[in-house]
């Protein structure tokens, strides 16, 4: 089912399945700002990522002894999630774990997104609660894809990302298979806050930036039609659309965990870049995608 948010200035809808957004027009003009799915080179819009970012060395994790096996990027992606409040701006989507988690993830959990529709900017509201009796470790994601170029005359190339403020910009290095590795090395950003998109940049997948400023916006010189993204409690960005093509689009996802290492399969108790809560407690963060015309 799809669920409509709506003002004078946007129309946002959501899907029940995995609570994702499959599309954000600016009204006036009618222009679609979201990645519509094209299977041709990737049928995502844009995903929840949760309880893992990224993927699992051999699709496996060990926790207790024991061995669980995990897709990329989790399970709440793959799962319809009832819908648990409404009102006229903003809609909450819930989910709890049940038999077929506990499967592939041994953990008591409430899981809530919240999006939260003001003006010409869409909140990505995050809830987690441990319901369970261990700690819940866990990571979060979103994995927003947008239209590039977003004006007719424009071209892929024609656009940047640009951070608010300057910074010492660091990138994981990936490997060949998109696993971590130990290492992290200086990113160029134009005088600390620009990057200038080209369709190769992505030929070993994707790129991941730490040590940013948390508000990005992917704009160009010859257009106002831009997207600034704000997260809060997410201190990784990932840039990326399919590689080695000319995808006429870009994803900005902000996470706050990360792939295993390659070659590790990790113990849930100690894997890297995750956020652990104890029994009864809850974990907020967010993030929020404004829309410029």
């Amino acid at each position: 089912m799809i669920h409509v948010l709506e003002n004078e200035q946007l129309r946002v809808e959501i899907d029940d399945l995995g609570a994702q957004v499959v599309s954000i027009v600016e009204k006036f003009s009618g222009t679609e700002y979201l990645w519509q799915g094209d299977p041709t080179y990737w049928a995502g819009r844009a995903p929840l990522l949760f309880p893992i970012c990224g993927r699992l060395t051999e699709g496996k994790y060990t926790y207790q002894g024991k061995s669980y096996e995990m897709l990329l990027h989790g399970f709440i992606r793959k799962v319809d999630i009832p819908v648990s409040q409404k009102t006229q701006n903003s809609i909450s989507f819930t989910y709890c774990d049940n038999e077929l988690t506990r499967a592939q993830y041994p953990f008591g959990f409430r899981f809530t997104v919240t999006y939260v529709l003001d003006g010409n900017t869409l909140d990505n509201r995050f809830l987690v609660e441990n319901t369970g009796e261990d700690v819940l470790p866990f990571s979060i994601g979103g994995h927003p894809g947008f239209n590039v170029p977003l004006e007719a005359g424009t071209e892929f190339t024609d656009y940047y990302v640009q951070f608010s403020r300057p910074a010492d910009a660091h990138a994981f290095v990936m490997s060949e298979t998109c696993f971590l590795t130990e290492q992290s090395v200086p990113f160029p950003l134009e005088n600390g806050t620009v990057y200038r998109l080209h369709h190769d940049m992505f030929d070993n997948d994707a790129i991941f930036l730490h040590d940013v400023d948390s508000t990005i916006t992917l704009k160009s010189d010859k257009t106002s039609r831009a997207v600034t993204l704000c997260f809060d409690g997410m201190p990784h960005v990932g840039l990326w659309h399919a590689p080695r093509t000319e995808a006429p689009y870009l994803c900005i996802e902000p996470w706050t965990g990360m792939p295993s290492t390659d070659g590790i399969v990790d113990d849930m108790q100690t894997k890297k870049y995750m956020t652990r809560i104890e029994s009864g407690e809850s974990y907020r963060c967010s993030f929020s995608i404004t829309i410029h015309k």
